[in-house]
């Protein structure tokens, strides 16, 4: 009578959401200063005018293309990490990081190919039909060829900073992006208007900051890696000790989760080239800098996430199925008031655009300014979207992605994208919410999935656990 009792309640204690919040907010005051930093950045690039930041936009599209695929891998891995962290297993722990770290590292030859390569031609591919094409190319190869140097340094560092929020400790990952976002800020001053005697590089100098930056930041987690020996850290010797069953099984875990990220990102840029378009340079920069502004209140989705993963993926490696059950509702519960505030955040941003972005075209100002209102009228949904992936993923249900989620996306989402694309002529904003309101479905889709309970379960097979399990 008891246990049902719990379970019907919405909301949990406070104690409960004090919890949540505590692995929360540093993660998104992470995010958060790093989203700042990305505002300054474009707002220094916008200086340059529309075609500048246009061009640096369309390359950032195509290097966030790889950073989801180290992000899912790291998800992947964590899926394992947190569990075995509930379960008290080192070994487990240090054979999820080796699996994010090789499969991280595995990326660098397409990305040497994107960035090095062929960059021009793979550019061009997010901007067919625009009318100033050649001279956003232009910038777009400046800039991606420099930021490519950074992609070592960046596998790393998220292979780091995310294994020691698996495990709940968020605060030295937010001290390390405070350290790097100021040096990138710092750098972006000094090298893209050449100010206190540095040469003026333009957008090459904003590439340049960010590789600065995240050397710097790989630098600091090797220390902290190195000084601390968190219980997921192996030696240089041990990195190539890997556990092919385990690691087998994390990577069928993980394929599930890596198919649903990839597909996401590329119907997100897939969506960025068609809208891309749909005009000049005023439609590219005036649509990336309404996404520089949602990152502001984006950082829910991180926070929410991690927060979930870390509570959920502890409690089912500790085999207490009942309470992840409890927990599960609460959670779901809390992330969709907490979506409404971002959300009112969101709307309350829209007051600085035209002075952050005061520089670019009215046309580009107002796209930006409609995006972002639309956004955050989107937020509770997308939060809660986000919280029911946590909540399959902190149990292994890694096909909820994949199948439900994928789905919608392949057989719905883009072919109403291309008959919006060459059958309409409607602009890019309304383009934009006719796709993302496709999301109501996906809510309704996966809050049926989780009711199936296939998420609950602990996948650590130690002994004990399946005893535990067993018994509950």
């Amino acid at each position: 009578m008891q246990i049902t009792t719990t379970k019907s309640r919405l909301f949990g204690p406070l104690v409960f959401y004090r919890r949540a919040l505590s692995i929360a907010v540093p993660i998104m005051l992470q995010s958060l200063i790093q989203s700042l930093v990305s505002l300054v950045d474009n707002f220094m690039v916008s200086g340059l005018g529309d075609v500048s930041m246009s061009g640096v936009n369309v390359a950032g599209q195509v290097l966030f293309i790889f950073w989801v695929y180290l992000n899912a891998i790291c998800m992947a891995g964590g899926i394992f990490m947190t569990q075995f962290f509930g379960a008290g297993d080192k070994n487990g722990m240090k054979q999820a990081f080796r699996f994010k770290l090789a499969m991280g590292l595995a990326s660098f030859v397409p990305f040497l190919f994107v960035c090095i390569v062929f960059p021009r031609q793979i550019l061009s591919l997010m901007l067919i039909g625009n009318t100033e094409a050649e001279l956003i190319l232009d910038e777009g190869v400046k800039y991606i060829q420099t930021v490519f140097f950074m992609g070592i340094p960046m596998t790393v560092s998220m292979c780091i900073a995310s294994s020691l929020k698996d495990m709940g400790r968020v605060k030295a990952p937010l001290i390390v992006t405070i350290i790097a976002t100021l040096t990138n800020t710092l750098f972006n001053y000094l090298l893209i208007y050449g100010n206190l005697g540095f040469p003026m590089l333009g957008v090459r100098g904003a590439a340049l900051a960010t590789v600065i930056a995240r050397t710097l930041e790989v630098a600091v987690f090797i220390i902290i890696y190195v000084k601390t020996k968190p219980d997921f850290a192996v030696r240089l010797t041990e990195l190539l000790g890997i556990d092919r069953k385990l690691f087998g099984r994390i990577l069928r875990k993980g394929s599930l989760v890596l198919f649903c990220e990839m597909v996401w990102i590329l119907s997100e840029t897939l969506t960025t080239a068609i809208y891309n378009g749909r005009g000049g340079a005023d439609v590219v920069s005036g649509m990336a800098s309404s996404f520089t502004f949602a990152n502001l209140f984006f950082v829910a989705f991180g926070g929410i996430y991690s927060a979930t993963g870390v509570i959920l993926g502890k409690t089912l490696g500790m085999g207490n199925l009942e309470k992840a059950r409890r927990e599960k509702t609460w959670l779901l519960s809390g992330s969709a008031v907490f979506g409404v505030f971002m959300g009112l955040f969101g709307l309350a941003t829209t007051l600085f655009i035209p002075v952050v972005f005061g520089r670019l075209s009215d046309n580009a100002v107002s796209i930006c300014r409609q995006m972002v209102i639309l956004m955050s009228i989107l937020m509770p949904l997308w939060v809660y979207l986000n919280a029911q992936q946590a909540v399959a993923r902190a149990g292994g249900d890694t096909a909820m992605g994949a199948y439900a989620d994928s789905s919608i996306t392949i057989l719905i989402m883009l072919p109403m994208l291309f008959l919006l694309g060459f059958l309409t002529n409607i602009g890019p904003v309304m383009m934009y919410m006719c796709i993302k309101l496709l999301d109501i479905l996906k809510v309704t889709v996966f809050h049926f999935w989780l009711k199936k309970e296939r998420w609950l379960k602990n996948i650590t097979n130690s002994p004990q656990l399946s005893e535990s399990n067993h018994n509950s």
